[in-house]
């Protein structure tokens, strides 16, 4: 059968279908419309092919269950399969939550290893208000921010090795690998006698951090089962604020080490500052990360790998690793049922992503087709904000700033940042639940204002009078609450909305992608900031990054579309608009807003981008048009999206 493209056969005499055996769409639609008895042959192929005859009465009626939650009226179930299955469709959102204790063992493991990441890039913090001077880097700024910006420079090259590594080595393989890369790394940053050699132990550590960055997540994804995947997968995020807060208390708890801090001992000399006596604090600053990373090296290969690698490797020709993915699957869901469920799904998933990578090309088609690209947009925009918005600024100098241009003493400025790492932690806690209900787009759109305010906060602090307490208590206050809005919105969902946006056949490419850019623009931040301070001012250096944040409004306004509750059907849909659509759709949502808000007009009905109507359906009640549009390859059906109200 072949497939139209807006009634042309597909280009360059590729293999095309029919939209609803396409393979890109069966993955959105896995086993739509097939018959039992077709239902019954495929399941025979599988058992045949897998060598799993010993489990076959879990994997045939687990793939009817794949099929749909109906078939379990129709197949017998267990006491214990139905409760399960029970609890897994329960209204209730915290029955979803009762999961094996072997899945919530493989969740602590990946919470640790980002806790690593966060407290690998905040050890730096307050350590270099006493290395700056030792190393002489004091009055160097751009030599300062090439030493605290190397490990994102090198991640952002240093992504790009997740394909092979993973390809490789197993998903643990790649954890344990990078783990210990850190924890060897970060002991290497204790010894250093020229800046030189903190720069290559800090150049090295990205190894460290930027395959983990891509692994973990997509580990978790891969373990978790999908009526809580989001959730999860967020864990990386508020995991690595953990991680953050480790290395603001570790700064203080450090800081009076031997004599670190005593200006009458230490005060002159760089022989003096590079002493044990003098130093110890701040070397042990940044080796505190190196225990936590070795705690996941010990742990991962307790856990179970992911089903999905194990069965990748099983169709390239290792039957063996069938069992083991079955296996891997009991220990991470309550009964065997679930486990043959979910196998014989991902089996068909993986055949259907062979079968594209096969016929079209993913890495070309994230820029060429226009569905791709606008998904790859939005997550580029969602990254580069995230550093732009001004936080690694924060997360990277803020002891620095807050000692030289705050004239707060050293302790004093590492307690504060301290401040600022604990409230990042707890105002991502929220974000568990809000990110699926509240949604990506509207927590963007709610807090990206107040960042941009509480940046100029700052700016008026820092453009105050030096040691007035009026400067003291607007820095301290406009930091806080800067991190208050940061945490639940533009910190959790760049990389959220990043892994559900593209669709499967491309995901890892588009992935790999968006987080080499992001770590690019972290280098870019870091390496920055101390020149940038230091020709525009702090307060000038702070309004820049507070511009952006108003400008990340409207970018979000108009190109970052909703996913919040979307199957991959409908955000093919969602991003198979053109942009100018996303962008009317902005003006109308602001548009109702200001009338309802501002004005009061509680008559306003809200715009909604996207609803499933009757097909044969071209007006409603209240007079609103569906409209169809035909792009790329995609054939759509007619949505609806209310205009002008």
């Amino acid at each position: 059968m072949q497939y139209q493209e807006n009634g042309v056969a597909g280009r360059h005499g590729r293999p095309v279908y029919d939209d609803a055996d396409r393979p890109d769409r069966r993955l959105a639609q896995p086993f739509v419309g097939w018959t039992p008895e077709r239902m019954n042959n495929s399941v025979d192929v599988f058992l045949k092919e897998s060598e799993l005859e010993d489990y076959a009465d879990y994997i045939r009626r687990g793939a009817f269950l794949a099929q749909s939650n109906s078939a379990r009226n129709k197949i017998s179930l267990k006491e214990s399969e139905a409760r399960y299955l029970d609890l897994e469709n329960s209204t209730n959102r915290i029955d979803k939550f009762k999961q094996p204790w072997r899945l919530y063992a493989l969740v602590g493991c990946c919470s640790l290893g980002a806790a690593v990441q966060g407290w690998d890039e905040t050890a730096v913090n307050g350590a270099q208000v006493f290395y700056k001077e030792a190393l002489g880097l004091d009055g160097k700024e751009g030599l300062l921010g090439l030493v605290n910006g190397a490990p994102y420079l090198c991640c952002a090259f240093a992504c790009w090795l997740n394909y092979p590594m993973n390809k490789w080595f197993d998903r643990r393989g790649v954890i344990f690998i990078t783990c210990l890369i850190s924890s060897l790394t970060c002991l290497g940053q204790a010894f250093p006698q020229r800046w030189e050699h903190l720069f290559v132990a800090r150049f090295l550590l990205g190894f460290g951090i930027g395959p983990k960055s891509a692994t973990i997540p997509i580990y978790a994804a891969e373990a978790a089962p999908a009526n809580i995947r989001g959730a999860l997968v967020m864990m990386w995020q508020m995991w690595t604020a953990f991680g953050i807060m480790c290395g603001y208390i570790a700064g203080v708890a450090l800081a009076d080490v031997r004599d670190g801090m005593n200006k009458e001992i230490c005060g002159e000399g760089s022989k003096i500052l590079l002493s044990s006596r003098c130093s110890l604090n701040w070397r042990l600053m940044l080796a505190s990360p190196m225990i936590l990373p070795l705690v996941v090296v010990a742990y991962v290969y307790t856990l179970p790998e992911s089903p999905r690698w194990l069965l990748k490797k099983a169709r390239a020709g290792n039957k063996k690793k069938y069992e083991e993915a079955f296996m891997a699957l009991c220990k991470l869901r309550h009964t065997k049922l679930q486990a043959g469920r979910d196998l014989f799904l991902i089996n068909y998933l993986l055949q259907g992503e062979e079968e594209i990578m096969q016929q079209q090309k993913p890495f070309s088609e994230m820029f060429s087709l226009g569905r791709n690209r606008r998904a790859l947009t939005a997550s580029f925009i969602l990254m580069i904000l995230q550093q732009l918005c001004g936080v690694n600024v924060v997360a990277y100098y803020s002891s620095t700033i807050l000692k030289d241009h705050a004239n707060y003493s050293d302790i004093d400025s590492l307690i504060i940042s301290m401040g600022f790492g604990i409230i990042n932690f707890l105002f991502a806690i929220p974000a568990i639940w809000t990110i699926d209900t509240f949604g990506r787009r509207n927590l963007l759109l709610s807090t990206f204002p107040f960042m941009g305010i509480f940046q100029i906060v700052v700016v008026i602090a820092f453009a105050l009078p030096d040691k007035s307490s009026a400067q003291h208590i607007l820095v301290i206050l406009g930091m806080y609450l800067f991190g208050v809005a940061y945490s639940p919105g533009e910190g959790p969902v760049p990389f959220v909305y990043s892994a559900e946006s593209m669709p499967l056949y491309n995901r890892d490419f588009g992935m790999g992608l968006v987080t080499s850019v992001n770590w690019l623009f972290n280098w870019m931040v870091s390496m920055t900031w101390p020149k940038m301070s230091s020709a525009f001012t702090v307060s000038g250096a702070f309004g820049w990054y507070a511009a952006w944040c108003f400008i990340g409004w409207w970018t979000i306004l108009f190109f970052v579309p909703e996913t919040k509750d979307l199957t991959l059907e409908d955000l093919d849909q969602v991003f198979g608009y053109r942009t100018r659509e996303h962008m009317r759709h902005g003006i109308d949502q602001l548009t109702w807003f200001i009338g309802r808000f501002i004005f009061g007009r509680k008559n306003l009905r809200k715009p909604v981008f996207l609803r499933k109507p009757d097909p044969d359906e071209e007006f409603d009640n209240r007079g609103e048009t569906y409209i169809e549009l035909h792009e790329d390859r995609i054939t759509r059906p007619r949505v609806h999206t209310t205009l002008g109200h």
